[in-house]
């Protein structure tokens, strides 16, 4: 019996530890008017790639029938201070490249548009 609880408990210490989502928040647009929020799960070992869904609602004064809002998916890799991602909507990608300093602030551009401001906090 007690061969047994030890090999259980040594399977326990070295199971592989589940990584925990992590909760992204950012706000896009010269006025910061579009609110991103996504929760991602890890996709690589590491800790340095995530992915998952995200939606991103419009919170600026200019919406006539309540706020617009946008789902997709972002996939991102983190290397030291920088932050790489992939955000896709309805078939459209768009890039963004973000450096740390109070959050990660870059530039959100798309193929059809108008490269646009993008500050993402990561919890």
């Amino acid at each position: 019996m007690r061969a047994l609880l030890l090999t259980i408990g040594l399977c326990a210490l070295f199971a592989p530890a589940h990584a925990q989502p992590l909760e992204i928040i950012g706000y896009s647009g010269y006025l910061g008017e579009w609110e991103l929020t996504a929760t991602v799960t890890e996709t690589a070992p590491g800790g340095k790639e995530y992915s998952g869904p995200f939606t991103m609602k419009h919170v600026g004064l200019c919406t006539q029938e309540g706020p617009e809002e946008k789902t997709g998916e972002i996939r991102f890799h983190i290397s030291g201070q920088q932050l790489d991602a992939v955000l896709s909507v309805a078939g459209v990608s768009c890039s963004y490249g973000g450096r740390l300093s109070d959050a990660y602030n870059g530039t959100l551009s798309c193929a059809d548009r108008e490269a646009v401001p993008l500050k993402l906090w990561v919890k």
